[in-house]
């Protein structure tokens, strides 16, 4: 087993003694095990204090040190659903990958749980690419992200602030502060906002009151025939047995707490987008609800100096879940996602 740089062992294992997490050692991911990777469990801390669970997967066949990406999402996912999914295939052509846990989900730590945040979201990003660096068998000069959904938003804003990130790729994305200020499809207005703001002022007041706070109820196990079709491509995915249900996920049970969009209301996550220099794709589905989030990364990464380095993938007929797991028609563009890491790293 290899094992971090010296220095960095001696600190990762005094955390390590302090923050230890139960895990799952067994396989309980919602796709096959590839028997072209070695798969592990790994950990690491990230600057709140937080240990996050990371599933490892390192290709059989290597050869010196390695080029590394970090995977993350869906928001609400788990790493046993699609970044686990995206991880293993870039591990069989040739990555050393981990498939994290955000803060507050799944296997890793963080109070209280099914909780989010912008700011140590994107520090999550940043302490996976601290963790990789210090791998004896990786090339630090050579890690990349990868983020699905909500993670695809938050990874733009981790590229924008951390420059050891060499290339990005943002799947079937979403401005996290865009849709939880405006709603979907822009169709909240300042007082839409302020009577959310008011709701939620209010709730806290009863959760501190109770000491409880309360998950505001995952997605319905059936849906309903007039019901948004966004709506049912997510309870396709995440209640599905034979998709990506897990025990884990939030959007497959519990959701996450009411009151974790209240911090989102005053925040701009993409603010530093015209500053990322380095290369960035967009892959968005054709038939994806969540398609303007993409166009409009890719209007804000090429709006400034460093726009030559920036791609937008539309995939015919995909829908927004169908690049969680290729759907029926085998969507994820692997190819071109493979190539663009092995140009740009």
């Amino acid at each position: 087993m290899t094992t971090l740089t010296t220095n960095a062992q001696e600190v990762y294992n005094k955390a390590a003694k302090q923050n230890s997490l139960p895990l799952v050692n067994e396989w309980d991911k919602t796709f096959p095990k590839s028997d072209k990777v070695r798969h592990e469990k790994v950990t690491f801390s990230n600057r709140f204090g937080i240990t996050l669970a990371a599933d490892l997967y390192i290709p059989k066949e290597t050869n010196g040190k390695m080029t590394a990406i970090a995977v993350s999402g869906p928001f609400g996912a788990v790493k046993e659903q699609a970044s686990g999914l995206y991880a293993q295939h870039l591990a069989e052509d040739g990555f050393m990958t981990i498939a994290f846990d955000p803060s507050f989900t799944g296997e890793s730590g963080g109070e209280p749980r099914y909780s989010s945040s912008m700011d140590i979201n994107t520090e999550d990003f940043c302490a996976a690419v601290d963790y990789l660096s210090c791998r004896d068998d990786v090339d630090a000069e050579r890690i990349g992200i990868l983020g699905i959904c909500g993670w695809g938003g938050i990874a733009l804003n981790a590229a924008a602030l951390d420059p050891r990130i060499k290339a990005t790729v943002s799947v079937t994305l979403y401005n996290l502060t865009r849709v939880t200020q405006q709603g979907y499809f822009d169709t909240m207005d300042e007082n839409g906002r302020f009577a959310l703001k008011q709701r939620l002022a209010k709730l806290r007041t009863e959760e501190f009151r109770k000491g409880e706070i309360l998950p505001q109820g995952g997605l319905p196990d059936t849906t309903a025939a007039d019901a948004p079709e966004f709506l049912k491509q997510y309870v396709a995915y995440y209640k599905s047995p034979n998709r990506g249900y897990h025990p884990r996920s939030l959007n497959s049970n519990m959701g996450w707490n009411i009151t974790n969009q209240l911090m989102r209301l005053n925040q701009n996550l993409w603010i530093a987008a015209p500053e990322v220099r380095t290369p960035v794709l967009i892959v968005h589905g054709e038939k994806a609800h969540s398609r303007y989030f993409g166009e409009e990364a890719y209007q804000k990464l090429t709006s400034g100096k460093y726009a030559d380095n920036k791609r937008m993938l539309i995939v015919p007929d995909a829908t927004h879940c169908d690049l969680y797991d290729g759907g029926e028609g085998n969507f994820i563009p692997w190819s071109e996602i493979t190539n663009f890491y092995k140009s740009n790293l």
